[in-house]
């Protein structure tokens, strides 16, 4: 089989780069599509990927229209050359794709329907088949949703798939128990973060004279960093970054993604932002399994006295893998299901219609 993956962001490198390698132990062809982001090329090459470049994202609307039209013009030629039997991500191109062409589409949405408006509307309704996590039941308008028992992050951080290294932390001179805190900063720059507010400058300031007094700071960014943060800009490869958080005391964001990751790494994770209280999977961790917390901007002060919270407890690393246990137990390894629904698709999806409990065979 002949299989496409579309991305447009670093973390779909690792949502599908275990899925993409089993995929070609297998014999199938495997082919990425990336935006020019240089973060997710990295990634990538360091994997051994072939790929092929697409121009630059847009930051506004009409540039974002122009270049979706421009995306599919150059992913479409690819399909054809290629004789792309399936075509997976996260992403508008491999829905329109398939709609003009007889490639099928399964697209893999861990987001809730009224945080992303354009793609419930335009891009959801038209795959072929809609993967979700079942934190998500009940918050999709597609009815006929297959939903399993896991996160994205655990594609590729479960314990099946992922042990830290701690040769990181001499590269970065920390030593062994040694404390210190990551945090990352969102530039809100995605179609769904139109009216999306994060930490403000102030706030971040006020995080790093808190912290500082407790361990080493590291911050990671998406984009440029404000010139006052500069002295704690993290510099790592990027295929480090899991294992270094791995180690962390704590991490703190307005990001969502890497706050997931954290969770799944058993780390305790507080994010600051707007999207606080919508989103399902962060949601469930938080409520369910107790990794994560959530505050909106003006909750700040809250925040602030959860950290200290958090820092008072004496056994904080032992409780949170605790915790992290009790989520695994429940979870299951996402990479090998999502591995075994490709490879018997579209068999699959009437076998997951039938049996909703199919998935809990991949648990770990």
């Amino acid at each position: 089989m002949n299989i496409l993956i579309d991305i447009g962001h670093p973390a779909h490198v690792h949502y599908y780069r275990n899925l993409a390698k089993e995929l070609e132990k297998k014999n199938h062809k495997v082919y990425w599509t990336v935006k020019d982001i240089p973060v997710a090329k990295k990634l990538l090459e360091y994997y051994g990927f072939t790929y092929y470049v697409l121009p630059k994202k847009s930051d506004t609307l009409l540039g974002k229209i122009f270049k979706q039209v421009l995306y599919d013009t150059i992913i479409l030629f690819i399909c054809i050359s290629k004789r792309i039997n399936l075509a997976i991500g996260t992403s508008v191109s491999v829905v329109n794709i398939s709609r003009i062409t007889k490639i099928k589409s399964i697209v893999f949405d861990d987001d809730d329907d009224d945080v992303q408006p354009i793609i419930t509307k335009y891009v959801n309704p038209y795959a072929d088949t809609l993967l979700s996590p079942e934190a998500l039941k009940g918050k999709r308008a597609r009815r006929d949703t297959i939903f399993y028992p896991g996160y994205h992050e655990l594609a590729y951080l479960h314990p099946a798939r992922f042990t830290p290294d701690p040769g990181v932390l001499e590269g970065m001179g920390i030593k062994k128990d040694e404390p210190f805190f990551i945090m990352r900063f969102n530039s809100f720059k995605a179609h769904h973060d139109i009216g999306v507010q994060g930490l403000s400058l102030s706030q971040k300031k006020i995080l790093i004279n808190l912290l500082s007094q407790y361990g080493k700071i590291f911050i990671t960014t998406e984009r440029e960093i404000e010139k006052e943060l500069q002295p704690y800009q993290l510099q790592i490869s990027p295929e480090k970054i899991h294992s270094l958080m791995a180690y962390s005391t704590m991490f703190l964001s307005d990001s969502q993604t890497m706050t997931s990751e954290a969770a799944m790494l058993g780390v305790p994770a507080l994010r600051c932002n707007s999207f606080a209280g919508r989103i399902s999977c962060l949601q469930e961790q938080e409520e369910k399994y107790g990794l994560t917390f959530a505050f909106q901007t003006e909750e700040f002060n809250k925040m602030i006295k959860k950290i200290m919270e958090l820092l008072n407890m004496p056994d904080l690393k032992q409780e949170w893998h605790k915790r992290r246990d009790i989520m695994l137990q429940e979870k299951i390894d996402v990479t090998a299901f999502w591995l075994w629904f490709i490879e018997n698709y579209p068999s699959s999806v009437e076998i997951m219609n039938n049996n909703n409990d199919y998935p809990l065979r991949f648990r770990f």
